[in-house]
């Protein structure tokens, strides 16, 4: 027996995309009708049959929305904004009338494979991807398959502010660390350093940019002082001890740092003690305990635009040829959080 025909080979055939056929199937009104017939006829000639867990979130037959629970992070610090988010979804959720259902995974494959029991098991009719990522194959899978879903980070590594196939909601990683570094260098700073993620990190690449833009634009130093100014490291806090005593190795004293996050800002603090302004992302507790300064992100505006995209007009679809005026994504602004910073309590 042959294998079954795809939402890929129906697009094949067709001549559409994947996810044209998933409207055909779940949302006809929004495509064209000369479109809908073509893809009709070739669900036909095909034999294909749709997933029947696919169509359920429009209907609110079960009305259960899936998202993976991340493993604890080594320092707890950084999780803790996964887990905000988690029960900003869960409460906005509830007053919808929808469930949210947790489940774990080992990586990627494994949470593919979670789709496909949860979905198969008709357990849920929607997920929300978190800590997306380029190259990301979990969106392929969802797409290929037909099942609605929103991304809570953009699909880098693709044009995202217009693709038609993925609905995204996301804090602007980019304009927190530029607001960031103009703020120290509104306090007459000059020299800041960035500490942050290594390269080819979507979300670490987008603040460090915001980073640069602030220096370029108010430091006055040159494209090499500027390339000896920031380092990375992974997202622990003795790693971020260690970036700034390489970051002073390489660039002499600075007299500021901005940081990635907040769990390499308190490894900076462990090493600076106060002695300059450091300032931070995700504005933890830990932050508010320290007294540093932080980039907070509305988690509570990010879950409602993530419940929007996925109840409202769109369903957790998108129709490829719709008007490119229609949002498909959330871009949430974030806020500096300015405190006076720790007490003196390591090197001057």
């Amino acid at each position: 027996m042959g294998a079954q025909p795809t939402v890929s080979d129906v697009a094949g055939v067709a001549g559409v995309s994947r996810q044209t056929v998933s409207n055909v199937l779940n949302a006809p009104e929004l495509v064209r009708p000369e479109t809908r017939e073509r893809v009709q006829e070739a669900i036909r000639s095909l034999g294909y049959r749709p997933h029947a867990s696919a169509r359920r979130l429009r209907t609110q037959k079960s009305s259960t929305i899936g998202i993976r629970l991340d493993p604890i992070t080594q320092d707890g610090i950084s999780g803790s904004i996964l887990d905000r988010f988690l029960h900003a979804l869960t409460e906005r959720a509830d007053r919808q009338g929808l469930r949210v259902l947790l489940f774990t995974a080992a990586g990627p494959e494994d949470e593919i494979e979670q789709f496909r029991r949860l979905s198969d098991a008709a357990d849920v009719d929607a997920f929300v991807l978190t800590s997306t990522f380029n190259g990301d194959p979990r969106t392929e899978w969802l797409i290929e398959h037909g099942l609605p879903f929103v991304t809570f980070g953009r699909p880098w590594g693709i044009d995202d502010m217009t693709d038609p196939e993925h609905l995204w909601v996301d804090v602007d990683g980019r304009s927190g660390l530029r607001d960031a570094t103009d703020h120290l260098l509104s306090l007459g700073a000059r020299r800041i350093g960035f500490v942050g993620w290594p390269l080819g990190s979507g979300t670490g690449d987008d603040r460090r940019a915001g980073w640069l833009e602030a220096m370029r634009g108010g430091s006055g130093l040159s494209p090499a002082q500027l390339r000896l100014l920031q380092v990375e490291t992974e997202d622990v806090v003795p790693f971020g001890a260690d970036a700034v005593r390489r970051l002073e190795a390489q660039a002499g004293p600075v007299d500021g740092v901005v940081c990635v996050s907040d769990s390499l800002a308190i490894g900076v603090l462990t090493v600076t003690g106060g002695r300059i302004p450091v300032v931070g992302y995700d504005d933890t507790p830990m932050a508010a305990s320290l007294g540093f300064s932080s980039v907070a992100q509305s988690l509570d505006e990010v879950a409602a635009g993530v419940l929007e995209l996925l109840t409202g007009a769109h369903g957790g679809r998108v129709d490829a040829e719709s008007d490119m005026s229609d949002p498909r994504h959330r871009l949430v602004a974030p806020r500096l959080v300015v405190r006076d910073g720790p007490p003196l309590i390591g090197p001057r």
